[in-house]
């Protein structure tokens, strides 16, 4: 189950046009999960426990470890969550007590009208159409939805390439939004040979994420002057990581991504050193095990590593991302480019637009 990421220009906004992956999963999931009925149900007392999610008000954030979301709770927003409620949509008007539950494709569209415009106020109208945060609601569930409710939590949430919900660490409010993952980090590849969700290094995988590079601040900088920053700065930070490896005897590369104007445009200035296998007849190719200096000390990363995505349950039965996300929101091939004469026997750059 995939989805593209498409926003267009309404004035000074960028607006939602299709359904997030991410979002899709959250979608999928609230018509499974069994939430305790508490004040956000019909019926509820006093002394009913009051179910967390019909509960959330907008700044809330909140977290579960089991597929069905049954310990879905409330935490702070510092702490690991899985979605922060940007606003409550009540969407009665247009599904009266008789509707029937919305199917996927209606899903998307409440989504996009009642949740996109919401979190990108809440975001104070900066939003990284290519960044890290995805758009969508949870949903009261089928049960609830037969019992009247019709009350909705819009949020944002982080997602892998191929969808796969990723803890996040604070606010949104706050964050730089740009796509980049903790050193140490290995994206793993689709059947389709595209970028998928973080997976343990000794799988098979397309890059490993050896470092970030924060850009310098000023104007948006072209990607070829990005390029010029990054051959070095990614070059120096790849050989302290491995401890000065010989890739190019293991057929790896050093890359990097690169930023768009309108990631720029919304404060994204973190950009990803890592390392990846010489593409065939340009196509990624996959390869195992890590780069990383056996003997260097443990890395310092600013939250615990993204090693894997969260798994859920999807009521299609399919198997959870059984096709890659075409769209922007994966990470296209890379391509290659010729490197200065200086690096030709350690790097080859490879320019990698994110999301």
């Amino acid at each position: 189950m995939s989805a593209t990421l498409r926003w267009f220009r309404r004035g000074d906004h960028m607006v939602m046009l299709g359904a997030f992956a991410g979002a899709l999963v959250l979608l999928a999931l609230s018509t499974l999960t069994g939430w305790p009925v508490g004040a956000g149900g019909l019926g509820s007392t006093p002394t009913t426990t009051v179910n967390p999610v019909m509960a959330a008000q907008a700044g809330d954030c909140l977290n579960w470890t089991k597929k069905d979301l049954s310990d879905v709770q409330k935490v702070d927003c510092a702490a690991q969550h899985l979605f922060e409620v940007t606003g409550v949509a009540d969407i009665s008007a247009d599904h009266g007590p008789g509707a029937p539950f919305p199917d996927d494709a209606q899903w998307q569209q409440i989504s996009q009208e009642r949740c996109a415009q919401t979190s990108l106020d809440y975001l104070g109208g900066k939003f990284d159409p290519f960044g890290k945060y995805t758009v969508g609601p949870l949903n009261p569930g089928e049960r609830l939805w037969g019992e009247g409710q019709r009350t909705l939590r819009c949020g944002l949430q982080v997602a892998g390439p191929a969808g796969g919900l990723l803890p996040a660490y604070g606010t949104a409010r706050t964050q730089d939004q740009s796509d980049v993952y903790d050193p140490g980090v290995c994206l793993g590849i689709t059947e389709t040979k595209s970028v998928a969700d973080p997976v343990d290094c000794a799988k098979p995988h397309t890059f490993e994420m050896t470092g970030v590079v924060a850009m310098p601040p000023g104007e948006f900088p072209s990607p070829e002057q990005q390029d010029q920053l990054l051959v070095g700065e990614c070059t120096r930070i790849t050989a302290e990581y491995s401890g000065g490896a010989d890739l190019k005897a293991r057929g790896l590369i050093v890359a990097w991504d690169t930023r768009v104007a309108e990631s720029w445009a919304a404060g994204s200035r973190l950009v990803n050193c890592k390392v990846g296998a010489l593409p065939a007849d340009n196509v990624l190719v996959a390869w195992e095990g890590s780069v990383r200096n056996p003997n260097a000390p443990p890395l310092t990363t600013s939250n615990p590593p993204q090693t894997t995505a969260v798994e859920q349950d999807e009521p299609t039965g399919a198997p959870l991302h059984s096709q890659s996300n075409s769209s922007s929101a994966a990470p296209p091939s890379s391509s290659d480019s010729e490197p200065p004469k200086s690096n030709e026997t350690t790097t080859t750059p490879t320019t990698t637009t994110t999301r």
